[in-house]
């Protein structure tokens, strides 16, 4: 057993997990510690997709009651129904793009540089939002309509840019349109779950020919730590958002973003292309 990959697969799934529900970018953070840590290829993108799973099924644990309402009550309950259609209406948009374009994102876009470019830049843009004078319309995730998760799905779609960041275009996004910051962020948790099921499984799929039973083991470790990372980052995040914005964590995005790029412009760190 090679110890030393294991302990890096549970320092990735230690990253996703804490980065995954947070406005930082979950991608962009495995990019660049996956590149430190010299964990890269496409069998190591593929693992960085699976264990977003990981911490996917701790958004389901925390919110089990309200999943399993879901499901019991589709056939008969109208506010069940609304809320299957949301986050349907939601999660489509960013699956078809993602769709036309992974292959190229994944070509172009998945290295250190750009990412701490989408860093700097999402920085900004969660402190405009936040000075932005917006007026809430939805304050909890039931009131909601179809339109509002439109919305919130066409703004998910900019999280196809790695470093992005699925949460932070998610949540920013719908308390520009009007949501309040926890209706934006709990929505954010939930479209997280067919939005994360289906990437996971497609990019699966798609490169099964890489994969063998000796992955099982490193794919287990990222998955297991991802999930327990995640869940405690959610219900940390839910008792933060009570009484703080999110400019936190803009400023440590343009931070870390700018550490980055100087790295790579002096060659203290030798970056991929």
């Amino acid at each position: 057993m090679d110890v030393a990959l294991y302990l890096k697969a549970a320092v990735l799934g230690i990253v996703e997990g804490l980065t995954e529900f947070l406005p930082i970018s979950s991608t962009g953070h495995l990019i660049i510690a996956g590149q430190l840590l010299g964990f890269t290829g496409e069998k190591a993108k593929v693992f960085e997709i699976f264990i977003q799973s990981g911490a996917m099924l701790a958004v389901i644990w925390e919110y089990r009651a309200r999943f399993a309402g879901l499901l019991v009550g589709l056939r008969r309950d109208p506010a069940a129904r609304r809320f299957a259609i949301n986050l349907a209406v939601a999660f489509i948009p960013a699956a078809l793009l993602g769709l036309a374009f992974a292959g190229l994102i994944k070509e172009h876009l998945f290295y250190a540089v750009p990412v701490a470019a989408a860093f700097i830049a999402g920085g900004f843009v969660i402190l405009w939002v936040e000075r932005y004078p917006r007026q809430v319309r939805v304050e909890k995730v039931d009131e909601m309509t179809w339109a509002d998760a439109l919305k919130v799905g066409l703004a998910q779609c900019v999280a196809l840019i790695p470093g992005a960041s699925r949460s932070g275009a998610t949540i920013i996004g719908g308390m520009l349109f009007g949501l309040s910051r926890r209706a934006a962020t709990e929505f954010s948790f939930f479209l997280a779950v067919p939005t994360l099921i289906a990437a996971g499984a497609y990019d699966l799929y798609k490169h099964r020919a890489l994969l063998e039973a000796a992955d099982l083991g490193v794919f287990t470790v990222g998955f297991v730590v991802s999930f327990v990372a995640a869940f405690l980052c959610v219900r940390w995040l839910l008792r933060y958002i009570a009484g703080h914005d999110f400019s936190l964590f803009a400023w440590y995005r343009i931070a870390f973003g700018a550490v980055v790029l100087l790295t790579a412009y002096t060659g203290l760190v030798s970056w991929s292309a």
